[in-house]
């Protein structure tokens, strides 16, 4: 007995470690080198770098700095990081990418608002309707640049949680929006963005 309980707990060990979430085998991924950087993203932009903790992203109008992870996220996350927009008005997060469509998680300095939408991303085109999409809610919320943010989202049960500062929150239900429930990690930048602190975690429920 004791025999089959330990093979089923090396086979478990086994199946997670070479699963392809995000998370790691001890529930949670943090990004801490260059190294990480280059064989678990996607860096589309070009232009993006990880040095002491701080991961950079630089982009334009056209084209945005966009990075994607390799690695899907688990069903029920929870997503910590800090950013600070130095230049330029937006920072995403884009949630569950999946066949070119994702959630819109973003801060929007023009609109002086905090928004979740529903995004496309064509990595292969930088045009009009090919990147970004429709907003779904917003709350006001006062952004400038030079000010770092903590942002906390939490998706549990297919419940969407965006938090930022711990005061201003949106939340939405991903079925009842007809947002996708599962899918990738990027962000997306229009000028230059710094991250720190990023930890993924898996949530087990």
């Amino acid at each position: 007995m004791k025999t089959k309980f330990a093979v089923f707990l090396l086979l478990q060990f086994i199946l997670i470690s070479c699963s392809s979430t995000i998370s790691t085998v001890k529930k949670e991924y943090t990004l801490n080198n260059s190294k990480e950087l280059k064989s678990d993203w996607t860096i589309n932009s070009k232009e993006w770098i990880l040095k002491k903790d701080t991961l950079t992203g630089k982009g334009s109008l056209s084209p945005w700095g966009v990075l994607v992870s390799k690695k899907q996220l688990p069903a029920n996350y929870e997503i910590d990081l800090k950013v600070n927009m130095t230049n330029e008005s937006l920072f995403e997060i884009m949630l569950n990418l999946d066949k070119r469509k994702y959630i819109r998680t973003y801060l929007y300095q023009i609109d002086q608002n905090i928004v979740i939408g529903d995004g496309v991303y064509d990595k292969k085109d930088d045009s009009y309707g090919k990147r970004g999409g429709k907003t779904l809610f917003r709350k006001p919320m006062q952004l400038e640049n030079n000010k770092w943010y903590a942002i906390k989202i939490k998706v549990v049960n297919n419940q969407l949680s965006f938090s930022v500062d711990g005061k201003t929150t949106l939340e939405c239900s991903l079925e009842k929006s007809n947002l996708n429930q599962k899918g990738k990690l990027g962000f997306i930048t229009n000028g230059e963005v710094k991250i720190t602190d990023l930890s993924i975690k898996y949530i087990q429920n």
